[in-house]
């Protein structure tokens, strides 16, 4: 190699705001560079996105990292759960993909889980249908663009599709394929069954990619796509998973052990040794990308509310975070209930946000304060639901916060307070931003590369150490959450 970095190895994050690159050593996880590239900013209830815009802005991320582009050996993508993405015959989107937050189908959802029950589901494949699974947007397909349905040759979830344009090779991951609805963790296998409740006129199961086992390379990079990006026509691609699979790797996730990630929307997530079914919807029984399991819950709302109160206030992040954290927690009282853009835990797609218990003494330091308790007791709500399911067992053990709401001082104290116990902040990459994701991406890209096992990867990284802890400065008797449960509940009846 002419670089004294050596071989080098790109993980891929290509979220619904943004493809970021990140290129790390092969040989310690050391990261030399990364790269951004915006996507089209998209809001519910119909949130699409053209998949040919992703490519594009993989190849402007590579772009600014081409100084390093001989040195790459293999790549991996991480990309938005759930998306759907139809091609036709001539390797053509039909139609812009419908994403993870697309609220559309919340019909299709509703008909889905009558037909075959919530528990039937469940037992199923791990996963009530919602509106942000995959086969409630091919459901909504089938009923609104007939046409379209008619014309599909290849499906595929965001990642797939970026992986299908790296190596013309139609496949998918585990991780990934169990959001969507027609995929069995539990077996390892597709149900023809359930991606029939659609209600195609068709057989669609060969549309399907080709599952991949969490090590095994996708293919070798095209000549075409190699020229596009910057790479060598030898660079292996890795089989990629879904965003949440790749910051479980990144993280270096034990068995038992949770994580919170705060952006846009917030998730909550934890590696178990079997597969979880829960009846109630809360919890998704999803696949890891290391052949384990990974029971998450996911919400709608989190950067995004604060983000909007603090317009309203006229201040900026900083300055909100501040404010928050100079008001007594209990917020004075007020609630801030974050079902701004609807809400899929609990399943409210029609939904609107709520703030109550507001005096004339009310200050914009409580509102603060209020809108950052809201959305971390609706994702504690979340934690607890993840340990009903039999995800740690310990209560007060550490609590692993990702996602650029990590970034924030004020949702790392006040999340330490509301879950009174200690929230670790993992080491942050280079340029400030969260790289949870593309390190996930890359330690698949390395093990694919060295073969070495993901674990072995994640040990020589160093991924399980570091960071700073936060600890709690306030009590709290539950009575913030206990507040804001009875807002939420009154929020669900008026949606309702």
């Amino acid at each position: 190699m002419n670089e004294p970095n050596g071989a080098l190895v790109a993980g891929v994050d290509s979220s619904t705001q943004s493809t970021k690159v990140v290129l790390r050593r092969l040989e310690d996880g050391r990261e030399v560079a990364s790269a951004r590239a915006p996507h089209t900013v998209t809001e519910p209830p119909r949130s699409e996105q053209d998949p040919d815009s992703w490519w594009i802005a993989l190849t402007t991320a590579f772009a600014e990292l081409a100084a390093f582009g001989d040195d790459v050996v293999a790549v991996a993508v991480s990309g938005q759960q759930h998306g759907l993405v139809v091609v036709d015959g001539d390797g053509r989107g039909i139609r812009p993909a419908k994403l993870w937050n697309d609220t559309e189908s919340a019909h299709q959802a509703e008909r889905l889980v009558e037909r075959l029950g919530a528990t039937g589901w469940a037992e199923a494949c791990g996963v009530v249908p919602v509106p942000a699974i995959t086969v409630t947007k091919l459901a909504w397909l089938v009923d609104h663009e007939p046409d379209a349905v008619a014309r599909i040759q290849r499906i595929m979830l965001p990642h797939d599709y970026l992986t299908w344009r790296l190596t013309g090779n139609h496949v998918t991951d585990r991780g990934d394929a169990s959001g969507t609805g027609w995929w069995d963790p539990s077996t390892g296998t597709y149900r023809s069954d359930l991606l029939a409740t659609a209600g195609a006129n068709r057989d669609l199961i060969g549309c399907l990619p080709r599952v991949l086992a969490p090590t095994e390379a996708a293919g070798t990079i095209t000549a075409g796509a190699a020229r596009e990006l910057g790479l060598p026509v030898t660079t292996t691609i890795g089989a990629g998973t879904g965003d949440n699979m790749a910051a479980a790797l990144g993280l270096g996730l034990r068995a038992g052990e949770v994580a919170m990630s705060l952006g846009t929307s917030g998730t909550v997530f934890g590696v178990s040794g079997r597969p979880s079914k829960d009846p109630s919807g809360l919890v998704a029984g999803f696949a890891d990308a290391n052949g384990a399991y990974l029971p998450l819950a996911c919400t709608l709302n989190a950067t995004k509310v604060t983000d909007m109160v603090a317009a309203t206030l006229g201040v900026d992040r900083d300055e909100f975070a501040a404010l928050a954290l100079s008001a007594a927690p209990g917020a004075g009282g007020v609630s801030v209930v974050p079902y701004f853009d609807g809400e899929r835990t609990p399943n409210l797609p029609a939904a609107t946000g709520m703030i109550t218990g507001l005096r004339p003494t009310t200050t914009r330091a409580d509102i603060a304060r209020a809108a950052h308790e809201g959305v971390l007791a609706n994702l504690l709500d979340a934690v607890d639901a993840l340990a009903a399911v039999g995800v740690r067992s310990d209560e007060g053990a550490e609590l692993r916060l990702v996602g650029g709401g990590a970034r924030s001082a004020a949702y790392r104290q006040v999340l330490a307070d509301l879950y009174q116990g200690p929230v670790r902040i993992p080491d942050r990459s280079s340029d400030g931003g969260d790289e949870a994701p593309a390190a996930g991406a890359a330690v698949q890209a390395a093990a694919v590369a060295g073969g070495d096992s993901i674990d072995d990867v994640v040990d020589r990284w160093g991924l399980r150490d570091g960071g700073s802890i936060v600890t709690p400065v306030n009590d709290d008797d539950r009575s913030v959450r206990d507040r804001y449960g009875a807002a939420a509940e009154a929020a669900a009846g008026l949606a309702g």
